[in-house]
């Protein structure tokens, strides 16, 4: 593919999911289903060798887009003191539904894989299966009231914060052979990354007030980046460094206390992280319409029509939404609906699982089909839609059919003299009638 044949597409993409963008916002339909149909419809455009180019590439863009959704999301949480039940809330539902639901989810595989692979394995493929995605639901939630629209934000981000981190602690363990030494392993890990993130967060945020140069949002990310990458070097819980500074910046009245309060100025700061949020917003939605798009073109669809494939997605599915029927009603205990079936999987999972087979090869589980994977992705997503136009009070089929009629007759409207050619045989026609009413009037 020629360069100039690239940016034709790339941008396209990007058009296009704009419009994606408005679709999911008419129907509750997540745009990341759009956007891996619409890498579905490119697969024949694409090559083997240009697929197999575009798989290296994707743990990259996943990584980018990692760090600026997470920061994206720490950008939007305020922390005061009236909002700490429903934070407290969101994190004890996000982290004993994440271990429940890996736990569960480790034996089905165990059990329903042909192989019956260690449960070490299995837990390796089912924290990625148990994370929620923030990416999909943050944009998706915000028609809901305010207090259910906060917990779903709170418990997304929670969601994807402590399953990377429990995620990454299992990797490291790959050489450990004995529990204590895990044990130890882990909170030697949470000491150190919590260390290293408020130093990190603290040095940032004053940093971030005292540049005067014009270029400097894109040094900052510059400089998370590098500190993401040096930290996942060290094996330590990186993405915490990030949801660290996204939470003093967007805080400075609480992190910034006492004696502290000298270091930060509130009026310097505001305008510069209105223009940061904004920067990572537009950078976090070009990042995820490409990450789902290139994986569109990756997926093999003939692993969908297998059944074995379907049976263990469909178990997979149920054990999420039975956990989180159980601990919503054991924290929330009433009206958490349509939270229940608010439990998307996405970037995060897809992201986790390349990363097994590309740096944890221990880890492997030989002939885990990703349809598997996939399966979950669109019935989760499918859930979510159909619970959020429930929400709203209208019947899924009439939206849909709705929207469909509304493109149409969006086409159909268009003005007559917006479209070439016919543009000038109105001006005909115009300038014909006018030549008959002035003769008219001449022969009067």
């Amino acid at each position: 593919m020629d360069t100039y044949t690239l940016i034709i597409a790339v941008s396209g993409i990007i058009i296009i999911s704009f419009f994606f963008n408005t679709i999911a916002k008419k129907t509750n339909i997540p745009s990341v289903l759009l956007l891996m149909i619409l890498g579905v419809a490119l697969q024949s455009f694409v090559s083997n060798d240009e697929r197999t180019t575009l798989l290296e590439i994707l743990p990259i863009i996943g990584n980018v887009g990692l760090i600026m959704i997470v920061l994206e999301a720490a950008l939007d949480l305020e922390l005061e003191r009236d909002k700490l039940p429903a934070i407290l809330k969101s994190f004890l539902v996000a982290l004993i539904a994440l271990i429940a639901s890996s736990i569960a989810i480790a034996y089905a595989l165990h059990f329903m894989l042909p192989a019956h692979p260690e449960i070490k394995k299995c837990l390796a493929y089912a924290i990625p299966l148990s994370i929620m995605s923030s990416a999909i639901i943050i944009p998706s939630v915000t028609a809901l009231r305010n207090d259910k629209k906060e917990f779903m934000v709170y418990e997304s981000t929670f969601s994807d914060i402590l399953g990377i981190m429990f995620f990454f602690f299992l990797m490291g363990s790959e050489h450990q052979e004995s529990g204590g030494e895990i044990v130890g392993s882990i909170l030697a890990n949470i000491f150190i990354t919590f260390i290293l993130a408020a130093i990190v967060a603290y040095g940032l945020v004053y940093l971030f007030q005292k540049l005067t140069s014009q270029v400097k949002l894109f040094l900052i990310i510059a400089i998370l980046m590098l500190i993401y990458a040096l930290a996942k070097k060290f094996h330590l819980s990186a993405l915490v460094i990030i949801l660290a500074f996204g939470l003093v910046l967007n805080n400075t009245d609480v992190f910034f206390r006492g004696r502290l309060n000298r270091y930060v100025n509130e009026e310097a700061t505001q305008p510069l992280m209105h223009d940061f949020h904004t920067i990572t917003l537009e950078t976090a939605f070009v990042i995820r319409t490409l990450f789902f798009v290139i994986f569109g073109i990756t997926i093999t669809l003939s692993s969908l029509i297998d059944l074995e494939v379907a049976l263990i997605s469909l178990a997979i599915v149920g054990i999420l939404f039975i956990v989180r029927l159980i601990v919503l009603k054991i924290f929330v205990r009433k009206f958490f609906i349509p939270q229940l079936w608010i439990a998307p999987r996405g970037l995060i999972t897809i992201l986790l699982f390349f990363s097994i087979s590309t740096e944890h090869p221990a880890f492997v589980i030989p002939g885990f089909d990703s349809g598997i994977l996939l399966y979950t992705i669109i019935i989760s997503s499918i859930i979510m839609a159909a619970a959020l136009i429930a929400d709203r009070g209208e019947k899924v089929s009439d939206v849909f059919i709705q929207n469909v009629r509304d493109n149409i007759k969006e086409i159909r409207d268009i003005p007559k003299n917006v479209i070439p050619g016919r543009k000038r045989i109105s001006d005909r026609e115009e300038r014909s009638s006018r030549r008959e009413i002035h003769d008219n009037n001449n022969s009067r």
